[in-house]
């Protein structure tokens, strides 16, 4: 059966998913922690197969951090789903009750989205947080993730669709795509598919976003920015810088450039060099910069996502430059300031246009379970329909309904009767 019959399939179980009670749909994620714990040696098995050919194919380290599973990242998730059973239904809950007339209430209530494609890279962790975001707020998802970690998202799966199935939900909920060529399928079935969330790099989103009708949410670039302001304190920024860059350099919140005030810059850089090189992080900055500090120097326009123990270095005179570096070049989606100026600070959360914008915090902090949401089909820095980590309040929308007693338009187009308008 080709994917684009399965999905016309899940179209069809979408609304008895959606329809399902909250017991239901927490049971399913009770049974998916079970079940992984249960299968823990499995998994871990299925994934040294895929670490063993990612050393085979010469797979960088940077990218090998996101493909392993072990206990730690096994506690992640179980934590994550612990979170989610906790969490209120998303769904049903009312946010407009407004009485048009005697007898005539309309009421605006949250639903699913309905079916949705989440093509994401390869990190076995994230099939997990994101199907089990789906089962709660009752989404149906299609999901294909990379094939560097084919035989972990194999076994997490299975776990995960059986554990819906088992708990009540229907068997179409949820369907994995295996193959690259699905993906172009999956592309054309804007009749059957209501969004697409893309994870991965920038060529591979504006791929997306060029070959499809259906709506598409998420982010291409993670180049997340600090700027240490005049006024930081220099332990509380090292601290920070180092956390940000070094805690999960493969993460898209990883800090990747860092602007540094010029009248702080003789003294504060060499304190950076040396915290950095002694946490295995190389500086690459302007002329200005390295002539302080030496290393390599490059351009503005060279500045990137390195995903790796590196950063760019660039000095601004200002907040206002900070800023204006910042919208210009950065991809809106996590960015911090370090000062200790409350004004200044106010000044660059009010005018950073990014997802995330922070003081005194490493970027790291960018992140759905961080965040108290359970934990996230990714992050994005589009300002509709979500924005940010994308948690149950961004897998869902809403619908108005109307409930009546044989009120026709005809009344009021003729002035026999009048809208009242009246909240309830």
């Amino acid at each position: 059966m080709s994917i684009a019959e399965d999905v016309r399939k899940m179209k069809k179980d979408a609304p008895k998913l959606a329809a399902s009670d909250v017991s239901i749909r927490n049971e399913a994620l009770k049974n998916a922690a079970e079940a992984l714990k249960a299968n823990k040696e499995k998994i871990f098995e299925a994934n040294a197969l895929d670490m063993k050919r990612a050393d085979e194919n010469g797979i960088a380290d940077s990218v090998k951090k996101r493909l392993k599973f072990d206990d730690h990242k096994l506690e992640d998730v179980l934590s994550g789903l612990s979170m989610l059973v906790d969490l209120p239904d998303p769904l049903g809950k009312v946010t407009l009750n407004r009485q048009l007339d005697d007898g005539l209430v309309l009421k605006r209530l949250t639903c699913p989205i309905g079916v949705i494609g989440v093509i994401f890279e390869a990190r076995p962790d994230a099939l997990v947080q994101i199907s089990s975001l789906c089962i709660k707020s009752g989404n149906c998802a299609i999901l294909k993730g990379g094939k560097e970690t084919a035989e972990t998202n194999r076994v997490l799966f299975k776990i995960m669709r059986d554990s819906a199935v088992k708990a009540g939900l229907p068997e179409g909920c949820l369907l994995q795509a295996e193959s690259h060529s699905e993906i172009d399928e999956l592309l054309s079935c804007d009749k059957d598919v209501d969004l697409l969330i893309p994870r991965g790099s920038n060529a591979f989103v504006r791929y997306i976003m060029d070959n499809t009708k259906i709506p598409v949410m998420g982010h291409a670039d993670g180049i997340c920015h600090i700027y240490v302001d005049k006024y930081a304190d220099f332990d509380k920024a090292v601290r920070i810088l180092v956390d940000a860059k070094t805690q999960y350099t493969a993460a898209c919140n990883a800090v990747e450039t860092i602007l540094v005030h010029r009248d702080i810059a003789k003294e504060f850089l060499p304190v950076l060099y040396k915290a950095m090189k002694e946490a295995g992080v190389t500086l690459k900055g302007t002329k200005e910069v390295s002539d302080i500090i030496g290393g390599e120097t490059i351009e503005e326009k060279d500045f990137k996502e390195y995903l790796d123990l590196i950063a760019s270095v660039k000095l601004v005179s200002n907040v206002g430059e900070a800023i204006e570096h910042i919208n210009t070049f950065g991809s809106h989606h996590t960015d911090s300031i370090i000062t200790e100026n409350a004004d200044i600070a106010e000044v660059f959360l009010q005018m950073v246009d990014s997802a995330g914008v922070y003081q005194n915090a490493s970027t790291r902090f960018a992140d759905g379970f961080r965040y108290g949401f359970g934990a996230e089909v990714g992050i994005s820095t589009s300002k509709i329909h979500a924005r940010g980590p994308v948690g149950l309040e961004g897998l869902v929308t809403y619908k108005y309904n109307l409930v009546g007693n044989g009120h026709i338009v005809g009344d009021y187009a003729t002035g026999v009767k009048k809208f009242n308008h009246k909240d309830l």
